[in-house]
């Protein structure tokens, strides 16, 4: 890794942030898959410290949150007693939104927990410098956990949808049709016209085509979990801060004021392997 001129870099990272697989983006930069695999987990680590430092005291006023399921090593069936546990099978990534900026001001990768739940709320908590409406789907762990990690002092609604059952079979992996939807209060007082998960749900969209090991019926799942962890910090940062939005024209972070210009591939990766 430390032979790779920057140039070189940039086009391993650059290609691995658009969704390709680890052994396409062999084929196309000719680097070694066991070097891409250590310039991406050094270059992730660093965009965790970016992403930690950078999101701080946002004025958001709308946040969607969700969590959206990957697994690592093995898939959760398949997982034994001998097993690390924590490490292996289901991996749950916790993600927060701001539906205006469409800033990701916080996220985290574990099981499907109360646990994980409250310090994914808690974390998001820590970085909001005011009150805002909080969105969820009907996921039981959200309400305690929102109790937990923002008292009284938040607006709080869960959108519950109803599907239309379907039998298995041909199209199985079609996702169920909504015949109904169901808005309801659970803390502060909430604009039950802006309760909504839309805005979080498209972005677990953008997640499976942006990182290949979130993409279902491949083999381009995690081996290690800190390859997820920093797969997931990398693909945040460059969203945040280097992908121009086509919505609001800007990147989430100028749109939220974090950042006052665009960022390019060199100026993230710069940061994410300066020493610091």
């Amino acid at each position: 890794m430390n032979k790779l001129k920057t140039e070189q870099q940039q086009q391993v990272i650059a290609a691995l942030v658009e969704g390709n697989s680890i052994r396409s983006t062999e084929r196309m930069t000719g680097v070694h898959r066991d070097t891409i695999m250590r310039l991406a987990v050094r270059v992730g680590e660093g965009c965790k410290r970016i992403l930690d430092e950078q999101m701080r005291n946002l004025q958001c006023q709308q946040i969607q949150v969700d969590e959206i399921w990957t697994y690592c090593a093995k898939k959760q069936r398949h997982v034994k007693v001998t097993d690390d546990l924590e490490r292996t099978g289901d991996q749950w990534t916790f993600v927060a939104i701001d539906r205006d900026t469409k800033l990701v001001p916080s996220y985290l990768i574990g099981k499907r927990t109360l646990d994980n739940a409250t310090a994914f709320l808690t974390d998001l908590e820590s970085r909001l410098s005011n009150r805002v409406q909080l969105s969820s789907d009907s996921l039981k762990a959200y309400v305690e956990a929102t109790e937990k990690a923002f008292g009284a002092n938040v607006d709080y609604g869960q959108i519950v949808k109803t599907y239309e059952a379907e039998p298995i079979g041909p199209g199985r992996y079609s996702p169920p049709k909504v015949v109904s939807t169901d808005k309801r209060r659970i803390a502060g007082n909430p604009d039950p016209d802006l309760v909504c998960t839309s805005h979080v749900e498209r972005q677990n969209l953008t997640m499976r085509m942006e990182m290949r090991r979130f993409t279902r019926l491949t083999n381009g799942f995690s081996k290690k979990l800190e390859n997820l962890h920093a797969a997931v910090a990398l693909h945040f940062a460059h969203y945040n801060f280097v992908r121009v939005h086509q919505t609001i024209k800007v990147t989430p972070a100028m749109e939220a004021g974090v950042s006052t210009s665009l960022w390019s591939m060199a100026d993230l990766m710069e940061e994410a392997l300066s020493s610091k």
